[in-house]
């Protein structure tokens, strides 16, 4: 089974996904935010998904930023409209930061590094890394 990773944006939210053995986090599109909720559903309905992993914002004091009072309310709709699937909360600070480091070091041009909806997408897989490796940690321990 899968584990999906959102990457909650004002406008735009990124995607991203594991393999269904969970060994490898890749992105997967960006939709616009007031489609996100049916793509979500429609994605759950169509492969098999384990969890999903939503980016929480966070500012360095460790407060939740004010993109939190959106999410809140669609991570409360998806708890209620999918009661089998956990929804969790992950810190995602600098995950934005990353993703654009991640686009400079991988010899992505100018133009494409502009490309928000990839930036978004690349932070949702970076949210579903993470995620993976704390896992991995909590196991391990």
């Amino acid at each position: 089974m899968r584990v999906l990773s959102i990457d909650y944006g004002k406008k735009r939210t990124g995607l991203a996904v594991t393999d269904p053995l969970q060994l490898i986090a890749g992105g997967l599109c960006t939709v616009e935010t007031k489609a996100l909720e049916r793509f979500v559903l429609d994605y759950v309905a169509h492969e098999e998904v384990e969890r999903i992993i939503v980016g929480h914002p966070r500012q360095m004091s460790g407060e939740d930023s004010e993109n939190m009072a959106r999410i809140t309310p669609f991570v409360n709709r998806l708890r209620k409209l999918l009661p089998a699937t956990p929804v969790e909360l992950f810190d995602e600070r600098f995950t934005s930061v990353l993703a654009h480091r991640t686009m400079l070091e991988s010899g992505i041009g100018r133009k494409a590094r502009q490309n928000k909806a990839l930036v978004d997408e690349i932070s949702a897989t970076i949210i579903l890394q993470g995620w993976m490796e704390a896992r991995k940690l909590r196991v391990e321990s």
